[in-house]
């Protein structure tokens, strides 16, 4: 009884951790120190600029460009209009929108120079883009960015003259296909000075902002930006494995193109309450403006670093980095991810070896660990894809636009949904479903079907749900006794860890961080009881799951936002992982696991009906967004 309480103290204590790691802070008042960013002030232009939608050739687009161009005069930017052509899927794509005058819109962009002393060299270019999607007034996307753009170069003002310019662009055309952006770099002969890139984004109406793409060769972009957001609440919130994400996705922003010709650069952007991305929803009032604030802080001191710096940050070679809960930023060398690897691998052997001398663990024993790892992601990967069926249809399948939007909508609830189906899918991996075998294939069978009826069929998906099936029929690896399941666990994911580190480095920190949590909790365990009978022994595990998992959690809430609509199944290595962490912290007495059961059956049945309920909490309306 007292494992459990350990075990769920450990896991409550990391949901705690992820969610204070992931809040916003609050919004400066309009009295904040001249030399600071506030998005009170802000908030100001946000209302100006977001009453109604605003696409490109609107009238309603064309008062905003006033605006601005009043107020970039007013902050002695010398603000100059370029205009030209749409591309011809630009215009389609307008004219789909419902603008009968499309073939003859041209693109505005407006651009304007706060002077640096050295008016000939490399210059920061710190963008946003004005125009909106046709039926959202774009609160966030991208009122926001332009609004704090307009903030930021106040405050850089306040500051003082600076060594190099600031080019301020607002684009137009973004939401079309990122004309506006592609007009400035062919044809405006500023394009040739700029030597960095401040891009600001949204995605949804809220969280907090991301550094989520960078130039070639970007660990030197990486160090100066660090160093600039000491200045911010929670540091530089980022990490390399966004960028190689980001990089292999299908659309872009205007940053990309930038980044495609080789110019340094960052992208900030916040995607939470995603249910307002593109929607009539995205108010002012809507807003969440601390993520106003957050985002509004990084521009300004990205922007700010890289326009007083001696020299702008070079292409070098790409880096390994995250920060973690916002405390702390690790950036190295992708060959130090194999010392971080080593560390772990050696801290494996001391905890293998100090349980081998008491029969602890045993090689058998570890190799069922491993194959019950396995089990949980593949077992994961099911589960999850059967919960977004039960949320709604594949974009491939039903791709209408209103239900994207529905989707985006349903989010919170499929998230809380593939939530809970894992978490009963590690109780199941702790043991609990001794004596239940068919009933756990019997569920595994039935989150198949859903997933192949209810998603779409999809031969991975049915290979997958036949491996989870024989696994629970099998069940053996439920039997390995718990330090040599916890050894064998920790090993699988050493493996992958290898095999990450060889074909995405940047990547393998994902891994690599949290195996060497994990074995070094095992090393200590074991050093104190080679058993893991006493209950001191299980306190290290206990640490490091509350810290590590809760950064594993918050990060998995992020990408969750990211891509989890359509690949739902990666948060099933993050529940790998954070059961690789807590497996020590299981019961073994029958009561204990009793106990994990009827736990892990009210995950999987309340985690269903949520995804299930979200279809009517959020229906897919009769008239819906246009695309």
């Amino acid at each position: 009884m007292n494992r459990i309480v350990l075990l769920v103290a450990a896991l409550g204590l990391a949901l705690a951790v992820a969610v204070a790691a992931s809040h916003t802070p609050d919004p400066a008042p309009a009295d904040a120190p001249d030399t600071a960013f506030s998005a009170a002030r802000a908030m100001v232009d946000v209302r100006e600029i977001a009453q109604r939608p605003h696409p490109t050739g609107s009238q309603e687009n064309a008062r905003v460009r006033a605006w601005l161009t009043d107020r970039m005069a007013g902050l002695g930017l010398d603000p100059s209009e370029q205009t030209g052509a749409l591309s011809e899927r630009s215009a389609t794509r307008l004219e789909r929108w419902g603008d009968t005058e499309a073939a003859t819109r041209q693109i505005v962009n407006l651009i304007g120079v706060l002077p640096g002393r050295d008016r000939d060299g490399p210059a920061v270019l710190l963008m946003a883009h004005h125009d909106t999607v046709w039926d959202s007034p774009g609160a966030a996307d991208d009122s926001t960015g332009v609004a704090a753009i307009l903030e930021a170069v106040r405050a850089i003002q306040a500051r003082g003259p600076a060594e190099r310019d600031l080019i301020v662009l607002f684009t137009d055309a973004e939401e079309l296909g990122l004309d506006g952006m592609r007009l400035f770099l062919d044809e405006h002969p500023l394009a040739q000075r700029v030597g960095m890139v401040v891009n600001l984004e949204a995605r949804g109406g809220g969280g907090r902002a991301s550094m989520f793409e960078t130039g070639p060769g970007n660990a030197q972009t990486v160090r100066a930006f660090t160093r600039a957001m000491d200045r911010v609440e929670g540091g530089a919130n980022s990490n390399s494995l966004a960028v190689l994400v980001y990089e292999n996705m299908p659309n872009g922003t205007d940053y990309t193109l930038a980044r495609e010709r080789g110019i340094a650069g960052v992208n900030l952007a916040f995607i939470g309450r995603a249910h307002q991305y593109h929607d009539p929803a995205s108010t002012p009032e809507a807003l969440d403006q601390g993520s106003v604030q957050h985002i509004g802080e990084k521009a300004l001191e990205a922007a700010d670093h890289f326009i007083r710096a001696d020299a702008l940050p070079m292409v070098t070679r790409n880096a390994v980095y995250s920060d973690l809960l916002g405390l702390f930023f690790i950036q190295y060398a992708p060959w130090v991810g194999w010392l971080v690897l080593a560390g772990a691998g050696g801290l494996l052997i001391v905890a293998v070896w100090r349980g081998r001398k008491v029969g602890a663990v045993t090689f058998a024993g570890m190799g069922l660990g491993a194959l019950g790892g396995l089990w949980l992601a593949i077992s994961g990967v099911v589960l999850a894809t059967a919960m977004r069926g039960l949320a709604g249809p594949s974009m491939s399948r039903a791709g209408s636009p209103e239900l994207y939007y529905a989707m985006l909508r349903r989010l919170p609830w499929l998230e809380a949904g593939v939530v809970l189906s894992l978490l009963a899918a590690a109780l199941i991996l702790f043991g609990s479903a001794q004596g239940r075998r068919r009933l756990v294939a019997a569920a595994l069978l039935l989150s198949m079907i859903t997933a192949l009826t209810l998603y779409e069929f999809s031969w991975v998906i049915l290979v997958l749900g036949l491996i989870a099936v024989a696994g629970a029929l099998y069940s053996g690896w439920m039997k390995a006794a718990r330090f040599s399941a916890w050894a064998g666990l920790i090993a699988l994911m050493l493996v992958l860890g290898v095999v990450v580190q060889v074909l995405a480095p940047t990547a393998a920190f994902l891994i690599a961080w949290p195996v060497l949590g994990a074995a070094f909790a095992a090393a200590l365990g074991g050093l104190i009881d080679p058993r893991l009978e006493r209950h001191i022994s299980l306190w290290p595990a206990v640490i490091v799951t509350a810290v590590m998992g809760g950064w594993l959690f918050a990060l998995g809430h992020w990408t969750f936002l990211g891509v989890g609509m359509d690949l739902p199944g990666v948060l099933a290595l993050i529940a790998l992982m954070a059961a690789m962490l807590a497996r020590p912290l299981a019961p073994t007495s029958r009561r204990g696991l009793e106990i994990l059961a009827v736990l892990a059956a009210v995950a999987l049945i309340a985690g269903a009906g949520l995804a299930l309920g979200a279809r009517v909490i959020e229906p897919v309306p009769t008239e819906g967004h246009a695309t």
